[in-house]
C-alpha cells in the first residue's frame, strides 16, 4: 500500500507544481487551491509512505515521478519547448525511479 501511496503522491506533486506556476504569485484563486490541496495530499501521502519505506528511496521516487510528469506535461501542453535530448533525460528519470523500486 505504502509504494501506491508513494506514486499517487508523486503524481500529485507534478500537479501543485503545475498549478503554482499557473498561480501567477497565488493571484488566480483556482490555479492557488488546486496548489495547496494538492500540496497538502502530496506532503501528507508521502508522510504516510514513510512510515515503512526508507527515506532517500522514498524522497527520490516521489521527486522523480513529479518532475518527470511535470515537465512532460508542460512539453505536452506546448508550455515548455520538447526536444529528443529532454525526452531521452526524462526516460532516464523514469528509468531510475523503477530502477530505485527493483532494488528496494
Amino acid at each position: 500500500m505504502a509504494w501506491i501511496v508513494l506514486v499517487l503522491s508523486g503524481v500529485l506533486e507534478a500537479v501543485w507544481a503545475t498549478a503554482l506556476g499557473r498561480s501567477a504569485g497565488f493571484t488566480r484563486l483556482a490555479p492557488t487551491v488546486v496548489f495547496a490541496v494538492a500540496l497538502v495530499l502530496s506532503m501528507a501521502g508521502l508522510a504516510y509512505a514513510l512510515r515503512s519505506l526508507p527515506v532517500g528511496t522514498s524522497y527520490a521516487i516521489w521527486v522523480g515521478i513529479g518532475a518527470a510528469l511535470t515537465v512532460g506535461y508542460a512539453m505536452i501542453t506546448g508550455t515548455e519547448p520538447a526536444s529528443l535530448l529532454k525526452i531521452a533525460l526524462i526516460a532516464g528519470i523514469v528509468v531510475c525511479v523503477v530502477g530505485l523500486k527493483l532494488v528496494h
